[in-house]
Protein backbone atom coordinates (compact mmCIF):
# COMPACT_ATOMS: atom_id res chain seq x y z
CA UNK A 1 0.00 0.00 0.00
CA UNK A 2 1.32 3.53 -0.67
CA UNK A 3 0.53 6.80 0.28
CA UNK A 4 0.19 10.31 -1.14
CA UNK A 5 2.86 13.17 -0.22
CA UNK A 6 -0.14 14.60 1.05
CA UNK A 7 -1.34 11.85 3.32
CA UNK A 8 2.19 12.00 4.53
CA UNK A 9 2.18 15.65 5.42
CA UNK A 10 -0.83 15.30 7.50
CA UNK A 11 -0.18 12.15 9.33
CA UNK A 12 2.34 14.78 11.88
CA UNK A 13 -0.39 17.44 12.22
CA UNK A 14 -2.98 14.66 13.25
CA UNK A 15 -0.50 13.10 15.82
CA UNK A 16 0.55 17.10 16.90
CA UNK A 17 -3.33 17.72 17.13
CA UNK A 18 -4.25 14.37 19.07
CA UNK A 19 -1.53 15.79 21.94
CA UNK A 20 -2.35 18.89 22.16
CA UNK A 21 -6.09 17.20 22.66
CA UNK A 22 -4.12 15.05 25.66
CA UNK A 23 -2.37 18.17 26.94
CA UNK A 24 -5.78 20.31 27.02
CA UNK A 25 -7.65 17.87 29.03
CA UNK A 26 -4.81 16.62 31.58
CA UNK A 27 -4.78 19.23 33.91
CA UNK A 28 -1.89 19.49 36.40
CA UNK A 29 -3.28 19.34 40.24
CA UNK A 30 -0.38 20.90 42.69
CA UNK A 31 -0.37 18.99 45.44
CA UNK A 32 1.46 20.33 48.90
CA UNK A 33 3.11 17.95 50.47
CA UNK A 34 3.69 20.26 53.68
CA UNK A 35 -0.11 19.98 54.14
CA UNK A 36 -1.39 16.50 53.08
CA UNK A 37 -5.33 16.12 52.29
CA UNK A 38 -6.79 14.47 55.07
CA UNK A 39 -10.23 14.16 53.70
CA UNK A 40 -10.23 10.67 52.53
CA UNK A 41 -12.54 9.51 50.07
CA UNK A 42 -15.12 7.95 52.61
CA UNK A 43 -15.45 11.29 54.50
CA UNK A 44 -15.30 13.14 51.07
CA UNK A 45 -18.50 10.64 49.77
CA UNK A 46 -20.70 11.66 53.35
CA UNK A 47 -20.34 14.78 52.57
CA UNK A 48 -21.17 15.06 49.05
CA UNK A 49 -24.40 12.46 49.82
CA UNK A 50 -25.43 15.18 52.28
CA UNK A 51 -25.30 18.35 50.40
CA UNK A 52 -26.41 16.88 47.74
CA UNK A 53 -29.71 16.54 49.48
CA UNK A 54 -28.99 20.18 51.32
CA UNK A 55 -29.01 21.18 47.48
CA UNK A 56 -32.42 19.51 46.55
CA UNK A 57 -34.01 20.78 49.76
CA UNK A 58 -32.57 24.71 49.24
CA UNK A 59 -34.03 24.53 45.79
CA UNK A 60 -37.67 23.90 47.21
CA UNK A 61 -36.80 26.94 49.40
CA UNK A 62 -35.51 29.52 47.06
CA UNK A 63 -38.27 28.45 44.45
CA UNK A 64 -41.54 28.49 47.72
CA UNK A 65 -39.82 31.89 48.44
CA UNK A 66 -39.22 33.87 45.42
CA UNK A 67 -42.01 32.47 43.58
CA UNK A 68 -39.80 32.02 40.76
CA UNK A 69 -38.04 28.87 39.00
CA UNK A 70 -34.67 28.31 41.35
CA UNK A 71 -31.99 25.48 41.06
CA UNK A 72 -29.48 25.08 43.01
CA UNK A 73 -26.46 21.81 42.10
CA UNK A 74 -23.71 21.32 44.15
CA UNK A 75 -20.04 22.34 42.44
CA UNK A 76 -17.59 20.51 44.03
CA UNK A 77 -16.28 19.66 48.03
CA UNK A 78 -12.72 20.91 48.77
CA UNK A 79 -10.28 21.30 51.67
CA UNK A 80 -8.33 24.66 51.80
CA UNK A 81 -6.99 26.74 54.31
CA UNK A 82 -9.05 29.64 55.21
CA UNK A 83 -7.14 32.05 53.94
CA UNK A 84 -7.04 30.14 50.50
CA UNK A 85 -10.76 30.46 50.61
CA UNK A 86 -11.72 34.10 51.85
CA UNK A 87 -8.69 34.63 48.71
CA UNK A 88 -11.87 32.93 46.36
CA UNK A 89 -14.13 35.08 47.24
CA UNK A 90 -15.08 38.90 45.87
CA UNK A 91 -14.40 41.57 47.64
CA UNK A 92 -17.65 42.66 48.70
CA UNK A 93 -20.41 39.85 49.33
CA UNK A 94 -23.03 38.68 51.75
CA UNK A 95 -21.32 36.49 54.72
CA UNK A 96 -23.71 34.36 57.45
CA UNK A 97 -21.36 33.57 60.42
CA UNK A 98 -22.83 31.16 62.30
CA UNK A 99 -21.64 27.98 65.10
CA UNK A 100 -22.35 24.57 64.50
CA UNK A 101 -22.90 22.98 67.49
CA UNK A 102 -21.40 20.40 68.33
CA UNK A 103 -19.04 21.61 66.12
CA UNK A 104 -16.23 23.14 66.80
CA UNK A 105 -15.75 26.43 65.13
CA UNK A 106 -17.50 28.78 63.56
CA UNK A 107 -19.48 28.19 59.70
CA UNK A 108 -19.93 30.69 57.36
CA UNK A 109 -22.98 30.64 54.19
CA UNK A 110 -22.06 32.89 51.35
CA UNK A 111 -23.86 33.97 48.61
CA UNK A 112 -23.17 37.17 46.11
CA UNK A 113 -24.48 40.46 47.04
CA UNK A 114 -26.04 40.93 43.91
CA UNK A 115 -28.15 37.46 44.26
CA UNK A 116 -29.17 37.99 48.04
CA UNK A 117 -30.86 41.83 46.38
CA UNK A 118 -32.53 39.73 43.94
CA UNK A 119 -34.04 37.57 46.25
CA UNK A 120 -35.35 40.61 48.37
CA UNK A 121 -36.42 42.31 44.80
CA UNK A 122 -38.57 38.79 44.76
CA UNK A 123 -39.75 38.54 47.89
CA UNK A 124 -40.93 42.00 47.78
CA UNK A 125 -42.92 41.64 44.94
CA UNK A 126 -39.85 42.54 42.30
CA UNK A 127 -38.73 41.47 38.89
CA UNK A 128 -35.53 40.60 40.53
CA UNK A 129 -33.16 42.05 37.91
CA UNK A 130 -30.13 41.14 37.80
CA UNK A 131 -28.58 44.64 38.42
CA UNK A 132 -28.53 45.50 41.98
CA UNK A 133 -26.78 48.22 43.89
CA UNK A 134 -23.59 47.29 45.67
CA UNK A 135 -24.06 48.48 49.17
CA UNK A 136 -25.30 46.57 52.61
CA UNK A 137 -28.52 45.66 53.29
CA UNK A 138 -31.04 47.97 54.97
CA UNK A 139 -32.77 47.05 58.13
CA UNK A 140 -36.28 45.84 56.19
CA UNK A 141 -33.80 44.04 53.69
CA UNK A 142 -32.16 42.74 56.35
CA UNK A 143 -35.01 41.34 57.95
CA UNK A 144 -36.54 39.63 55.04
CA UNK A 145 -32.83 37.96 54.24
CA UNK A 146 -33.12 36.54 57.70
CA UNK A 147 -36.09 34.34 57.15
CA UNK A 148 -34.84 33.34 54.17
CA UNK A 149 -31.10 32.44 55.90
CA UNK A 150 -33.39 30.56 59.19
CA UNK A 151 -35.13 28.23 56.90
CA UNK A 152 -31.53 27.65 54.71
CA UNK A 153 -29.85 26.78 57.94
CA UNK A 154 -32.76 25.01 58.57
CA UNK A 155 -32.31 22.49 55.59
CA UNK A 156 -28.75 21.95 56.50
CA UNK A 157 -29.28 20.87 60.12
CA UNK A 158 -31.54 18.00 58.40
CA UNK A 159 -29.34 17.02 55.44
CA UNK A 160 -26.28 16.74 58.13
CA UNK A 161 -28.22 15.00 60.32
CA UNK A 162 -26.78 11.98 59.38
CA UNK A 163 -23.30 13.18 60.07
CA UNK A 164 -23.39 15.26 63.18
CA UNK A 165 -26.44 16.41 64.72
CA UNK A 166 -25.64 20.43 64.59
CA UNK A 167 -27.45 23.59 66.08
CA UNK A 168 -26.72 26.37 63.46
CA UNK A 169 -27.01 29.92 65.33
CA UNK A 170 -26.37 32.67 63.39
CA UNK A 171 -23.39 34.84 65.20
CA UNK A 172 -23.75 37.96 62.56
CA UNK A 173 -23.06 39.19 58.91
CA UNK A 174 -20.34 40.41 57.33
CA UNK A 175 -20.13 41.94 53.71
CA UNK A 176 -15.94 41.91 53.23
CA UNK A 177 -14.29 38.37 53.98
CA UNK A 178 -11.83 40.14 54.78
CA UNK A 179 -13.49 41.33 58.20
CA UNK A 180 -14.83 37.91 58.32
CA UNK A 181 -12.65 36.08 61.44
CA UNK A 182 -14.41 32.75 61.18
CA UNK A 183 -10.99 30.70 61.44
CA UNK A 184 -6.96 31.63 61.19
CA UNK A 185 -5.22 32.26 57.85
CA UNK A 186 -3.35 28.60 58.20
CA UNK A 187 -6.68 26.79 59.32
CA UNK A 188 -8.26 23.82 57.26
CA UNK A 189 -11.84 24.40 56.13
CA UNK A 190 -13.72 22.29 54.32
CA UNK A 191 -15.39 24.67 51.20
CA UNK A 192 -18.84 23.50 49.76
CA UNK A 193 -19.62 24.98 45.98
CA UNK A 194 -22.76 25.47 44.81
CA UNK A 195 -24.08 27.13 42.02
CA UNK A 196 -27.39 28.84 42.36
CA UNK A 197 -29.87 29.50 39.45
CA UNK A 198 -32.73 31.97 39.75
CA UNK A 199 -34.88 32.26 36.35
CA UNK A 200 -31.49 32.38 33.82
CA UNK A 201 -29.26 33.48 36.24
CA UNK A 202 -26.36 31.59 38.03
CA UNK A 203 -24.83 32.62 40.90
CA UNK A 204 -22.04 30.70 43.07
CA UNK A 205 -23.07 30.03 46.39
CA UNK A 206 -20.18 28.49 49.06
CA UNK A 207 -20.52 26.84 52.23
CA UNK A 208 -17.24 26.71 54.63
CA UNK A 209 -17.16 24.46 57.86
CA UNK A 210 -14.06 23.44 60.81
CA UNK A 211 -12.22 20.55 58.53
CA UNK A 212 -10.90 20.05 62.44
CA UNK A 213 -14.12 20.48 64.28
CA UNK A 214 -16.41 18.18 61.48
CA UNK A 215 -13.48 15.46 61.59
CA UNK A 216 -14.18 13.81 64.64
CA UNK A 217 -17.89 13.38 63.35
CA UNK A 218 -17.05 12.27 60.11
CA UNK A 219 -14.71 9.60 61.42
CA UNK A 220 -17.29 8.49 63.51
CA UNK A 221 -20.06 8.36 61.10
CA UNK A 222 -18.05 6.30 58.97
CA UNK A 223 -16.87 3.71 61.64
CA UNK A 224 -18.58 0.71 62.28
CA UNK A 225 -21.90 0.74 64.49
CA UNK A 226 -20.91 -0.68 67.87
CA UNK A 227 -22.28 -4.62 68.38
CA UNK A 228 -23.52 -5.11 71.75
CA UNK A 229 -23.21 -8.58 73.63
CA UNK A 230 -26.84 -9.65 72.89
CA UNK A 231 -26.26 -8.87 69.16
CA UNK A 232 -23.11 -11.05 69.09
CA UNK A 233 -24.84 -13.55 71.16
CA UNK A 234 -27.40 -13.51 68.24
CA UNK A 235 -25.36 -13.26 65.49
CA UNK A 236 -23.29 -16.79 67.09
CA UNK A 237 -26.87 -18.20 67.77
CA UNK A 238 -28.16 -18.27 64.15
CA UNK A 239 -24.75 -18.88 62.74
CA UNK A 240 -25.01 -21.85 64.54
CA UNK A 241 -28.50 -23.28 63.34
CA UNK A 242 -27.30 -22.44 59.93
CA UNK A 243 -24.11 -24.94 60.45
CA UNK A 244 -26.62 -27.54 62.35
CA UNK A 245 -29.08 -27.32 59.19
CA UNK A 246 -26.46 -27.62 56.61
CA UNK A 247 -25.27 -30.71 58.42
CA UNK A 248 -28.06 -32.21 57.44
CA UNK A 249 -28.96 -31.01 53.54
CA UNK A 250 -28.65 -34.10 51.30
CA UNK A 251 -26.10 -34.06 49.32
CA UNK A 252 -25.76 -36.38 45.57
CA UNK A 253 -22.10 -37.59 45.69
CA UNK A 254 -20.55 -39.51 42.65
CA UNK A 255 -17.80 -42.16 42.89
CA UNK A 256 -16.16 -42.80 39.53
CA UNK A 257 -13.40 -43.45 37.41
CA UNK A 258 -11.10 -41.14 35.53
CA UNK A 259 -12.88 -40.30 31.64
CA UNK A 260 -12.00 -42.14 29.15
CA UNK A 261 -11.38 -40.49 25.69
CA UNK A 262 -13.10 -42.14 22.39
CA UNK A 263 -13.16 -41.42 19.08
CA UNK A 264 -16.59 -41.01 17.48
CA UNK A 265 -16.13 -44.70 15.09
CA UNK A 266 -15.14 -46.47 18.38
CA UNK A 267 -18.63 -44.88 20.12
CA UNK A 268 -20.53 -45.53 17.23
CA UNK A 269 -19.86 -48.97 16.87
CA UNK A 270 -20.31 -50.39 20.24
CA UNK A 271 -22.29 -53.23 20.89
CA UNK A 272 -23.47 -55.00 23.78
CA UNK A 273 -20.93 -57.49 24.70
CA UNK A 274 -17.96 -55.12 23.89
CA UNK A 275 -15.39 -54.35 26.07
CA UNK A 276 -13.64 -51.00 26.70
CA UNK A 277 -10.25 -50.32 28.19
CA UNK A 278 -10.90 -47.83 30.65
CA UNK A 279 -8.15 -44.75 31.03
CA UNK A 280 -8.24 -45.42 35.08
CA UNK A 281 -5.08 -47.32 36.08
CA UNK A 282 -5.59 -50.08 38.19
CA UNK A 283 -3.65 -48.34 41.20
CA UNK A 284 -4.81 -45.29 41.10
CA UNK A 285 -7.79 -44.30 43.59
CA UNK A 286 -11.41 -43.47 42.48
CA UNK A 287 -12.77 -39.77 42.14
CA UNK A 288 -15.21 -38.87 45.05
CA UNK A 289 -16.86 -35.75 43.23
CA UNK A 290 -20.07 -33.43 43.99
CA UNK A 291 -21.22 -31.69 41.21
CA UNK A 292 -18.78 -32.29 39.08
CA UNK A 293 -16.32 -31.33 41.17
CA UNK A 294 -13.62 -33.78 42.41
CA UNK A 295 -13.15 -32.98 46.47
CA UNK A 296 -11.53 -36.08 47.46
CA UNK A 297 -10.45 -40.13 46.69
CA UNK A 298 -11.40 -43.17 47.47
CA UNK A 299 -10.85 -46.89 47.06
CA UNK A 300 -13.49 -49.29 45.83
CA UNK A 301 -15.00 -52.17 48.36
CA UNK A 302 -17.91 -53.18 50.43
CA UNK A 303 -19.85 -52.79 53.67
CA UNK A 304 -21.66 -55.88 54.12
CA UNK A 305 -23.57 -56.52 51.17
CA UNK A 306 -23.21 -53.47 49.48
CA UNK A 307 -20.58 -51.62 47.62
CA UNK A 308 -18.75 -48.78 49.55
CA UNK A 309 -15.86 -46.85 48.99
CA UNK A 310 -12.78 -46.09 51.10
CA UNK A 311 -11.50 -42.53 51.94
CA UNK A 312 -7.76 -42.39 51.04
CA UNK A 313 -5.11 -39.25 50.94
CA UNK A 314 -5.17 -37.41 47.59
CA UNK A 315 -2.29 -37.95 45.43
CA UNK A 316 -0.85 -34.57 46.26
CA UNK A 317 -1.24 -35.60 50.39
CA UNK A 318 0.34 -39.29 49.51
CA UNK A 319 3.25 -37.54 47.42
Amino acid sequence: MTTSAAERSAAPSAVRSRRRGRSASAVAVPYDFSRPIQLSREHQRMLQLAFDGFARQVTTVFTSMLRSVCQVTLRGIDQRTYAEYVQSLPTTTYLTLFSADPVAGRGILEMPLTSVLSCVDHMLGGPGSDHQPQRPLTEIESGVVSGLMDRLFGEMRYSLGSIVPIEPTVEGVEYSPQFAQAAGASDVVVVVDLELRIDERAHRMTVCLPFVGLLPHLTAAAAPAPVSGRERAQRAHAAELLRQQFEHVPVDVAVRCRPTTLTPQVFADLRPGDVLRLGHPASAPLDVAVDGTVFAHATAGTQGPRLAALIVATPKEAS
